[in-house]
């Protein structure tokens, strides 16, 4: 009876997060309170998960990776990179072993999004297209975070997997033979050939256009002093040669849909507009007509002369994903005015404050300088202008780097357990200076830790329940036909497999028991096994949703859904081919 609940419940968990339609750790509340509530977990159980070893080291690990964002180290490596060649070869694999490198000790998200910039920045310096870089970087990211126990989640629930089966925890280190093995090999062909899959998009056109986004959605009003007013849609072109298409007009609150080229431009229209950053910067000087969100702000903002205009992309998991600049009232609470939507592969056909935000979408705002760098940091985006370096950041430095080596030496010393010398770590940041007192929650991705602390008793009850057992059963019936080689790849590519579709933590919690239930039915070690899947956790590299590395450079990169299995596909043979001889000579079955 609990077999066919666990086994049920997690059908319906798999489809959830295949659907895409809930977040992911909603998904995993949802199966947690099933569990709950079918009496497979009892109460006393259910939020154990929070306190669980893995789950505070990955918040404290996020917000490590912060304070060595926030001590000016990356914008170092980002000034550095900024002098290399305008090879693209060059470029790729410098920013790709950097990116891999940080995603090794700090968040893999975190990593991509600090060199996005900079990568952007390089590409139009180059005038190379943004799409052969981001995606090389994006899967850079996910490479060197299984280097290392801290460098992606599915390491540290794996290391806890094996103390609870072993009675001692995986080692900082003990990733990092297979690892880097494998980052070097997924690097290399990268750099080499991996871009030269990719497809090439135009890129970027000017400063202001980092991304090289071609389809802006924006509102633009009509008033008395615009030389376009009397004009029909259809003589735009006499005043002037900017690239713009008018999507609609809204008149006396009533919206027209697809306007008669005949249709007469009147005082007070708000005309709906698709282009990009250069096109409508020229259509309005040239015409005169005045950007909706621009007027409020200007009027509140009498007198200021500290007004800038920037681009920001929607980061995985922002608090803005699923809202509209109405109803998150951005001008009141934030201090920044919505000026224009940009969205990759569909057009956006609602009014511009009534845009639900998506992860990707690229935001046009405006606002105080010194308000705007932070409003955008809270609602969850990410900046796309040129990082400069920080004045005053470098003396910093060697402060944030003693916290983390100290607490690196302290875990692989075996003194301090992982969990403990991280979250010290974490709070000597912020002694120290290094990390603002309240940058610290913002900066913890809480629906990963709300996720894992869900998944891990789902897990659980999966390997109590004995379902790990059934299936590591029908696995081991293979084992009569095939080698245990081939067993242990088979459970290599089926943790590949769902990490593609769904969130990698969650494919490692799965996965972990029927790995140890199948070694245990070879009676062969448990290592290599979790070795599998700690590699297949990371190798999301099929689909845009498997990681949010991917999902990041979706929009900038103006990549398809069916663009990731270009370079994917075969990056992931050759981790196959590759990390399964490398796991049984590291690991030996």
């Amino acid at each position: 009876m609990e077999q066919g609940i666990v086994f049920g419940t997690l059908v319906l968990v798999l489809i959830l997060f295949a659907w895409g339609w809930f977040r992911h750790d909603a998904v995993a509340l949802i199966a947690l309170f099933i569990m709950v509530v079918a009496g497979v977990v009892s109460p006393q159980e259910a939020f154990e998960g929070f306190g669980h070893p893995a789950v505070i080291t990955v918040a404290a690990v996020l917000v490590i990776g912060k304070g060595l964002e926030h001590s000016g180290l990356i914008d170092v490596l980002g000034k550095w990179v900024m002098k290399a060649g305008k090879g693209l070869l060059l470029q790729i694999t410098t920013l790709s072993v950097i990116v891999a490198v940080a995603s090794a000790f700090m968040n893999n998200v975190g990593a991509l999004a600090i060199m996005m910039p900079v990568a952007i920045a390089m590409a139009r310096k180059s005038g190379h297209p943004p799409s052969y870089i981001l995606m090389p970087i994006a899967f850079a990211s996910l490479l060197g975070g299984m280097t290392t126990l801290i460098g992606t989640p599915p390491n540290i629930i794996i290391a806890t997997f094996r103390k609870d089966y072993a009675g001692q925890a995986f080692g900082m280190f003990d990733f990092s033979p297979v690892g880097i093995s494998l980052a070097i090999a997924g690097i290399l062909f990268i750099a080499l050939l991996g871009w030269r899959l990719l497809p090439k998009r135009i890129s970027a056109k000017s400063e202001t256009d980092l991304f090289g986004i071609d389809e802006y959605i924006t509102e633009v009003k009509v008033t008395s002093r615009s030389k376009i007013k009397g004009l029909t849609v259809g003589t735009l072109d006499t005043v002037t040669g900017a690239g713009v298409q008018v999507l609609g007009f809204v008149r006396a609150g009533k919206r027209i849909h697809a306007p008669n080229p005949e249709e007469t431009f009147a005082n007070n229209d708000i005309i709906i507009i698709e282009t990009d950053t250069e096109e409508l910067k020229t259509f309005i000087d040239d015409t005169g007509v005045q950007l909706v969100g621009d007027k409020k702000f200007r009027k509140d903002a009498e007198g200021s002369k500290n007004i800038r205009i920037t681009e920001a992309i929607v980061m995985p998991d922002s608090p803005v994903v699923g809202q509209s600049a109405a109803g998150l009232r951005m001008r009141s609470r934030f201090g920044i005015n919505l000026l224009a939507v940009a969205r990759k592969e569909q057009r956006i056909r609602r009014r511009l404050d009534h845009v639900v935000f998506r992860t990707g979408d690229v935001l046009l705002l405006q606002g105080r300088e010194h308000v705007l760098d932070d409003a955008i940091t809270t609602i969850g985006c990410l900046p796309l202008a040129q990082r400069g370096l920080r004045i005053g950041y470098k003396q910093k430095i060697p402060l944030a780097l003693g916290v983390f080596v100290g607490a690196i030496i302290l875990v692989v010393a075996g003194l301090l357990p992982v969990q403990v010398a991280f979250s010290m770590a974490a709070l000597g940041m912020v002694l120290s200076g290094v990390l603002p007192l309240k940058n610290v929650y913002h900066n913890i991705d809480w629906p990963v830790i709300v996720l894992l602390a869900a998944m891990i008793p789902v897990g659980t009850a999966l390997e109590t329940s004995g379902g790990a057992s059934w299936i590591a059963s029908r696995i081991l019936l293979t084992g009569e036909i095939f080698p245990p080689w081939a067993i242990l790849t088979l459970i290599l590519v089926v943790t590949m497999f769902l990490s593609d579709i769904i969130n990698n933590a969650a494919t490692v919690v799965l996965m972990a028991p029927i790995a140890i239930s199948v070694a245990n039915g070879l009676g062969l070690s448990a290592d290599p096994f979790l070795m599998a899947v700690a590699v297949g956790g990371s190798c999301a590299f099929l689909t845009p949703v498997g990681h949010q590395s991917n999902t990041l450079v979706m929009g900038p990169g103006g990549y398809r859904f069916t663009d990731y299995w270009r370079m994917g596909l075969p990056l992931e043979v050759i981790i196959v081919l590759i990390g399964v001889p490398l796991i049984m000579m590291v690991w030996p079955l």
